[in-house]
């Protein structure tokens, strides 16, 4: 098992229900083994089998249950 810790910054939320559930959807998803999400910060912190689930299927899962996650893409010339 290739475990990975994913950071994600997560927006939408606005009280501990929203944290709560994002950390329970999370931690059903087959793969995924802790989930700490903090709303002061608005980061989730996320441990993975890198083998079993990608960032993006975590990503996809907090965007299911209606919550944003900031990413950004660079071209730098």
């Amino acid at each position: 098992m290739a475990t990975k810790q994913v950071t994600l910054p997560i927006t939408g939320m606005t009280c501990a229900n929203c944290v709560s559930t994002i950390e329970r959807v999370t931690k059903k998803m087959p793969g995924v083994i802790g989930a700490n999400v903090n709303l002061g910060s608005e980061r989730g912190l996320f441990e993975i089998d890198a083998d079993t689930v990608t960032e993006r299927d975590v990503i996809a899962k907090i965007e299911d249950v209606g919550y944003g996650v900031a990413t950004a893409q660079a071209d730098i010339p």
